[in-house]
């Protein structure tokens, strides 16, 4: 349980649902309907405000569980890998090392029998016993 609502406008809004996209220059209305999309130079304005090398962020499924924008200063992951059954993406953890450098760990989608499987009877087949 989230521990308040998400108002359809304001700054809590903003930082759940807004996304970059490489066509935006600034600020644009979002395709999900709610919240902006935001252009590179936004990001780059960002980092400089606030001394920052790098945003990482989610909320969004991205095909391989993360993908970089903005020449790499903005990385978006997504943990959650064939989200809700309906597609095949990847899932992916960032690890960062005690000298700051990011590395990921990519979670592969489950085959399409395990995954038909596991939305047939609600949980995946149990793996053979390895004698």
């Amino acid at each position: 349980m989230r521990p308040t609502d998400v108002p359809d406008q304001g700054l809590l809004c903003d930082l759940l649902w807004s996304d970059p996209d490489k066509e935006a220059d600034g600020w644009q209305e979002n395709d999900r309907g709610i919240s902006y999309m935001f252009g590179g130079n936004i990001v780059k304005l960002f980092l400089k405000k606030h001394d920052l090398d790098l945003i990482c962020r989610g909320h969004q499924v991205v095909e391989d569980g993360y993908e970089f924008f903005s020449n790499r200063q903005l990385v978006t992951l997504f943990s959650a890998p064939n989200y809700c059954g309906e597609f095949d993406n990847c899932g992916a953890l960032m690890c960062v090392d005690q000298n700051l450098l990011c590395s990921f760990k990519v979670l592969k989608p489950a085959d399409k029998k395990m995954k038909q499987n596991l939305f047939q009877t609600g949980r995946p087949n149990t793996p053979p016993r390895i004698k």
